[in-house]
């Protein structure tokens, strides 16, 4: 099976939700991004977010956290009915990252992928290169993060 034959362009699929707590923004910002508005309630509250907030980087990482298990839980759930699933690589990169709002101590994001293109590569008739759209977004409804993708695929 194709990964084209399984998502529908253009359609969104859900593959989780990830709570941001205050333990984990400031334990992420110590070791990745240790700005104060990730790092002390107390002087986030009085910095441009007005509150504790996530990284980019950590809602980013938050997006792949949600998606191996989603990813493998599909491969699992196909194999179940005796469908073979996309064999899919690795990513060889992604563009037009946005974060879109700050993603506070508390929120729930949940994160969606949206295939937006398949094309045989032209130098490797026996690999496809798939374009997603990968996007959060809170409680509220309101996204977070976007971003476009790219991984491979082998036939």
């Amino acid at each position: 099976m194709r990964m084209a034959e399984l998502y529908p362009f253009g359609e969104a699929v859900d593959i989780g939700s990830l709570t941001f707590t205050a333990g984990d923004i400031i334990r992420f910002a110590k070791d990745f991004d240790p700005q104060p508005f990730h790092l002390d309630e107390e002087q986030a509250r009085h910095a441009l977010f007005g509150g504790l907030c996530a990284s980019g980087w950590h809602t980013s990482a938050g997006w792949m956290k949600c998606f191996v298990p989603f990813w493998m839980d599909e491969c699992r759930r196909l194999a179940a009915k005796g469908i073979a699933p996309p064999n899919l690589g690795p990513s060889p990169g992604f563009t037009k990252l946005a974060w879109l709002k700050p993603v506070f101590a508390g929120d729930t994001i949940t994160y969606s992928v949206t295939l937006t293109g398949s094309r045989e590569l032209a130098s490797r008739s026996d690999r496809l290169i798939n374009t997603i759209l990968n996007a959060g977004r809170n409680q509220k409804g309101e996204p977070v993060i976007r971003f476009e993708s790219t991984v491979l695929e082998f036939v």
